[in-house]
This record gives structure tokens, sequence and C-alpha cells, in this order.
């Protein structure tokens, strides 16, 4: 029986059981397979996987791992470039646009107050989630680890926490997002960058004490929505100040 050795590095550790997180395990197998599929049979998503060294070379997912090999397997670099090592997805995202899964409407929303594409319906089917990742070159975000292992997606994050503002710093964290936010110019309900409303054209939409108090608003061209820098916003800033 052919072995081989395995090493995964950084967050694919928490795909792992605890005996095989952090170290150098043996693995032993008697078919021929791609190193995609050996990395995948662990538990660990390819849309996690940036860098895959076979004996301290770079190779791809087609490669097919054989007895003796030593395979170091590292997390996507969305905030650096590594292509002279080789890569594994065609580029990173410098501009990332986002696409969520049916369970994560709240993140979407946080997203879009920070003022980031992030494109969410709670009837996606996860066939169309794929299909929308790639061909609108959007990074797949949920917590359903099959649905990262389909093929078709090649940019994807598997989030690990379950509280929404947590999710959000997660989210901020991985993708280097502080620096690109620009809060308050998308629609939280339907994502649409948001327009400046003269108070006089939007009179008619406002509640009385909005009327009342404010003059400068924004509103969404798609759903109509009226946002204004009421104490929801004061709220939402602060949030973002902490992130």
């Amino acid at each position: 029986m052919a072995q081989a050795r395995f090493r995964f590095y950084a967050e694919l550790n928490d795909f792992l059981p605890p005996e095989r997180r952090f170290v150098e395990f043996p693995y032993e197998f008697l078919d021929i397979a791609t190193v995609k599929d050996r990395i995948e049979s662990f538990g660990v998503p390819h849309t996690e996987v940036d860098l895959i060294l076979v004996n301290g070379d770079p190779v791809d997912f087609s490669y097919r791992v054989r007895g003796g090999d030593r395979v170091s397997v590292y997390p996507v670099f969305e905030s650096f470039d590594i292509a002279p090592l080789a890569r594994l997805r065609p580029e990173p995202l410098r501009d990332p646009r986002f696409v969520l899964d049916t369970h994560l409407g709240k993140l979407a929303a946080y997203l879009r107050m920070m003022g980031f594409d992030a494109l969410y319906r709670s009837c996606f089917e996860d066939e169309e989630l794929a299909r929308i990742s790639r061909e609108e070159r959007r990074i797949l975000l949920t917590r359903d680890v099959g649905l990262l292992k389909r093929g078709s997606v090649t940019h994807g994050y598997f989030v690990r926490e379950t509280d929404s503002r947590r999710q959000l710093a997660e989210v901020v964290r991985r993708f280097d997002l502080a620096r690109l936010a620009t809060p308050f110019t998308r629609c939280m309900r339907c994502n649409a960058l948001l327009e400046d409303a003269p108070k006089p054209e939007i009179l008619h939409l406002l509640p009385l004490h909005a009327a009342a108090a404010y003059e400068q608003f924004r509103m969404c061209p798609q759903c109509r929505r009226v946002y204004w820098q009421g104490s929801h916003y004061d709220r939402m800033r602060k949030l973002i100040e902490a992130l």
C-alpha cells in the first residue's frame, strides 16, 4: 500500500479532526487520485486552497498523488499576490464582490452597509449559487462545505462564525476589506447603489419625524427605500468604526 504525507496550514486546519491539525500526518492509499480529490477527502474544500507544494514544488489540482509524496497545502491569499508560486485559481479578486448562501442574509445586509456588492436571495439553489459565483466572478460565502467542493466554484469561503456581526468581522479580516469600504453607499435591502434624493421630491415617502428633523436623504433607485442619518445610522457607524 502506497503512503503519502500531508500537512495543512493556517485556517485550513479548521476542517480537520484534532489529531491532524498543524501536524504532518501519513495517508495510505491503493487507488490513484488527484491531489484535489485527496484534499477534499479530508474535508477541506478546494476553494479554501491557493497553493499546493509536493516535495517542495508547486502543483495544480490535477496532480496525481504518488507514494512517498510530501504534500503541503496552504490557504487562499486574497490580500496579496502569490502568482510567482503558481496559485491555483486564475487570479485573486482585487475588487471583491460576493454572492451569499441563503442562510447568510444578515451578513449580506452588513456587507452592503459597508458598500460592498453582496448578491443575496433567500431562494437561491446551490447550483444557481455556483453558477453566479463562476459567471459573475463573485466570492461565494457559505457555511455549507459541500457547496464549496463543487468543481465549478473557483472563489469561495467557508464562514466559520455563526453570529452575523462576528461573521462580518471575520469576512472583513479575511479579505482585507477595511481599506476598500465605502459605507452607506448601497441599499441594505436590494444591493443597488444609493442616489441623492432632494427632500421635496420624497417628502411623501418620509415618516413625520424624519421629515421634521432631517434635510439630507438618499434613496434606492430600485426599491425606493429612503435613508437618512438617524439613530440607526449612528449605531451602524459605530459598528463600522469598531471593525
